[in-house]
């Protein structure tokens, strides 16, 4: 009993390290962006340039998210995960510590490859550790709440980092939670991968979906700037879907494809990849733009804006790290995802109501709980959904999947949103209305196609996702510690 026990505290621990890790890299996404101004000044960045703060991050990160999962199946998650952890440290020292715009922008995309690997393959690493039901619903409950919450947390950071000490903390920060998270994995996790000689690099393939994806990332994020029917984007879209359509050609007759395309077979590995695209679609609409209705419109300042997400934040925490978990065990996944789903975009419809001289109370609040609710319904079965009928020689792969498919719908969703948004914003401007007004609608246009995006994503769980509950706790004994037991296919659908 005290070895069963002292094994169980193990895990408990490495979990907690593992989301420590992760929450680098979902802080990281949105930290920065309060401290551009201060960037921008202290660097003498141009508002052009200014953006390969972000951009040049986000690229990297989109590109590797679906290698970095391979190659952790290939060469070892833990091993992977250390180096991506090291990557994103030491890359975060070099920001910290940049006195260059060039230097900045270059280690900020070192920063998006360890990131990437980062997340590519914590997910596998924690689906690994929890085979159990009851606890691995527990698990991915908490790793859902860091995922959901960690952005939010950024930004109320990013301003007490900012405002207390000065831009440099928002990458120096990172350096002792990187340090400690290294040190722990190395104590707490063991190695596991695939036996030697079993699979071996798709090297074109990698080199396909790499391209293609850091060509449309770049194409998304310089959209709203050169123009969405530019020659510039149009091409480098069409550049990206003729290597994804390589790519995908590659694999179908390589001994051992980069991604293997059996994995969309699974009913619950495809509808969790596209529900993920349309609802990463809708939270970077919450997230984003209603921090632009908060600042711009309402007058709130950015610690203000990161106490009105914390009402969201501790609801998400509620459902995350228990509600979600015995809900799944009660309805398995289907009903919790996409209930969940349904009041997110109810949560979004309310706020493409929201008037120009909105209240907290009246207007702001309600619209956060129910986001909070539905979010911290739904990243618990959805997560599992992609992931629970993966074979393990394949789960960092899967990870690495179902990350790129919320990355890429995140960042090609905002891009269109903001860019519907601000022509309606123009549109309003040349009829008249005030610069406050004009602003308001627009973000009305996003909020409302954003729950567009979370009732299709609703009604797309219910329909495509299979009725069956979750298997009993003693349905699926835990594997002896370095192995990991088969679950069951009913789990996930």
């Amino acid at each position: 009993m005290t070895a069963m026990s002292d094994s169980s505290r193990k895990r408990w621990l490495a979990l907690i390290v593992l989301c420590l890790g992760d929450l680098m890299i979902v802080l990281d996404t949105t930290i920065v962006n309060v401290a551009l101004p201060s960037i921008r000044e202290d660097l003498a960045f141009t508002e052009t340039s200014l953006v390969w703060v972000v951009n040049a991050y986000m690229l990297t990160y989109g590109g590797f998210l679906l290698l970095g999962g391979r190659l952790g199946d290939l060469y070892g998650q833990r091993r992977l995960f250390l180096l991506g952890t090291t990557l994103f440290t030491l890359a975060s020292l070099a920001c910290g510590l940049a006195g260059s715009q060039g230097l900045l922008v270059a280690a900020r995309a070192v920063q998006g490859l360890g990131g990437a690997v980062v997340s590519a393959i914590v997910l596998s690493l924690i689906m690994n550790l929890f085979t159990e039901p009851v606890e691995r619903a527990k698990a991915m409950g908490i790793y859902g709440f860091v995922m959901a919450g960690g952005g939010s947390v950024g930004a109320l950071l990013g301003g007490l980092l900012t405002d207390a000490l000065s831009w440099h903390w928002v990458f120096l920060v990172n350096i002792p939670i990187g340090v400690a998270v290294y040190a722990l994995t190395v104590i707490l996790l063991r190695e596991s991968r695939a036996p030697a000689g079993t699979a071996r690099l798709d090297v074109g393939g990698a080199v396909t979906v790499t391209a293609s994806l850091m060509l449309a990332v770049y194409a998304v994020v310089n959209g709203n700037e050169v123009g969405w029917t530019s020659a510039q984007t149009l091409t480098l879209l069409g550049a990206a879907a003729g290597l994804l359509a390589l790519f995908l050609a590659l694999e179908t007759w390589v001994r051992d494809p980069l991604m293997p395309l059996r994995l969309f077979r699974l009913r619950s590995v495809a509808t969790a990849n596209v529900v993920g695209i349309l609802w990463s679609a809708a939270m970077f609409a919450w997230f984003f733009v209603s921090a632009l209705y908060l600042q711009l419109v309402l007058g709130y300042s950015a610690m203000q804006v990161g106490l009105a997400f914390l009402p969201a934040n501790l609801i998400m925490a509620a459902f995350s790290l228990g509600l979600s978990a015995k809900m799944v065990m009660r309805f398995g996944i289907r009903v919790p995802l996409a209930a969940g789903l349904a009041l997110t975009a109810a949560g979004l419809a309310l706020f493409a109501l929201s008037p120009v001289d909105g209240s907290f109370a009246l207007h702001v609040l309600p619209g956060m709980a129910l986001l909070g609710i539905g979010c911290g319904m739904a990243m618990n079965p959805v997560l599992l959904a992609a992931m629970s009928d993966v074979p393990q020689s394949e789960s960092g792969l899967a990870s690495g999947v179902v990350n790129t498919a919320f990355m890429m719908g995140g960042a090609l969703g905002l891009a269109v949103l903001a860019s519907l948004a601000a022509a309606r914003t123009d549109r309003l401007l040349a009829l008249g209305a005030d610069s406050l007004a004009a602003l308001n609608g627009g973000y009305h246009i996003a909020f409302a196609i954003g729950a567009a995006f979370a009732a299709a994503a609703s009604l797309a769980s219910a329909a495509l996702l299979r009725a069956a509950p979750q298997p009993a706790a003693n349905s699926l004994a835990p594997a002896p510690e370095g192995e990991t037991a088969t679950p069951s296919p009913r789990a996930a659908r």
